[in-house]
């Protein structure tokens, strides 16, 4: 019997894609399910419960968290990655991860096909697709629900048949949690002028008094918090579990899909938006006005490039070694207000600060120059433009 890797979540799709393949196509599934650190052990119980219940072979948990940090989200703090200044990337992310660790899982048992349940109609169709024929072409995709055209009434029919039971009942909001933020959907993100309703988001706002965080950064890197050195990956985590019950990072994000349509995704991701803003601010303390000038351009086709699902592209190595090498004066502390609904970044120290008043003062006067040198350099700096006109005025 040949084997197929099944992305498995345990929500509808996929066991309706477990029975699939295994009665209708007659082969052995196995499923797998990748942790970017959104699932809880008690979560990651249920689903493989599930997935027992639904036949499967094996089922297997991946646990990629730290290597999602590693090759993902290190380099969008780098580049201070918000995808239209809004969003932080927190499934396309999450999904480029999970595609990579799911045919790496597939080579791994010698599986001849994997599976996954995405419908016609996202993005997600394409990342896991592109991702497995690159790095897994030999074996062969299938895509039930894409395929098929089943609505949710027709599936759930369908599992009844073959004696699964399935709560008709759907959720008003989807949710998807991962390390980086939680993607919210409902009827309303549907729309072009609704907004979430309180009670949709995951997160309810609990917090009220104002309180200052420090992060530290190290090469670029959240490293500490509050003074204690906990690595970047709990750094999110616990900034995450202080800050989003403040409603921090809350917002609706309309972007264009990789197949052509614009979509509207609500999420919440309060650590992200924090360690981005407070890192950003760092960086305009400590690198040079054309290292952030050319950090911008690149990090912003990098945020677009993984978006799209292109993640195994060698430009995108060669754009990360460059994110590397510009972090390497990035270390400091930064000071953050946290507020209901929003935060400030206060400040920064760091031993690798530019704006040092030993080379002068802002709008006051300078201590390494004289007002003759700034006469002769004035005349130079705008000496081309200053000879474009000369030839030109007449005309």
């Amino acid at each position: 019997m040949k084997k197929v890797v099944l992305a498995f979540s345990g929500g509808l799709d996929t066991s309706f894609c477990c029975i699939y393949l295994s009665k209708d196509l007659g082969l052995e599934v196995h499923s797998v399910v990748v942790n970017t650190g959104g699932f809880s052990g008690d979560e990651l119980a249920q689903i493989e419960q599930r997935a027992y219940s639904l036949g499967v072979k094996s089922h297997a948990v991946v646990d990629e968290t730290q290597n999602y940090y590693d090759s993902s989200i290190k380099y969008l703090i780098f580049g201070n990655v918000l995808k239209n200044a809004t969003y932080p990337l927190s499934v396309s992310a999450e999904r480029v991860s999970q595609a990579t660790a799911i045919a790496n899982y597939a080579k791994k048992i010698g599986a001849e096909y994997v599976a996954h349940g995405s419908t016609g109609a996202g993005n997600d169709q394409v990342r896991f697709d592109m991702i497995f024929n690159t790095l897994i072409p030999e074996v062969a995709i299938i895509t039930p629900i894409r395929d098929l055209k089943l609505s949710r009434e027709e599936e759930i029919e369908y599992l009844h048949k073959h004696g699964v039971a399935f709560n008709a009942e759907k959720a008003r909001y989807s949710i998807n949690k991962g390390i980086w933020g939680t993607s919210v959907g409902g009827k309303e993100t549907l729309t072009s002028h609704e907004t979430l309703p309180e009670e949709a988001w995951p997160t309810p706002v609990t917090s009220e008094t104002p309180r200052r965080v420090t992060i530290d950064f190290e090469r670029g890197e959240p490293v500490a918090l509050d003074g204690n050195r906990i690595g970047p990956v709990k750094v999110i985590q616990e900034l995450q579990a202080i800050a989003q019950p403040y409603g921090i990072g809350r917002d609706i994000h309309v972007g264009d899909t990789i197949i052509g349509i614009k979509g509207r995704v609500g999420f919440e991701a309060a650590a992200p938006l924090v360690i981005i803003k407070a890192h950003h601010t760092l960086e305009k303390h400590t690198l040079t006005k054309w290292q952030l000038s050319w950090k911008d351009q690149l990090g912003a086709f990098y945020g677009n490039w993984m978006h799209e699902g292109q993640m195994h592209d060698p430009v995108m190595r060669d754009i990360e070694a460059f994110l590397q090498s510009a972090q390497q004066t990035v270390t400091g502390k930064v000071f953050v207000e946290l507020h209901p609904y929003r935060f400030v970044v206060i400040g920064v120290e760091s031993p690798h600060d530019l704006m040092s008043n030993k080379f002068g003062s802002y709008g006051e006067m300078n201590n390494t120059w004289s007002g003759d040198d700034v006469k002769g350099f004035s005349k130079i700096f705008g000496n081309q433009v200053s000879i474009w006109h000369k030839v030109n005025e007449k005309q």
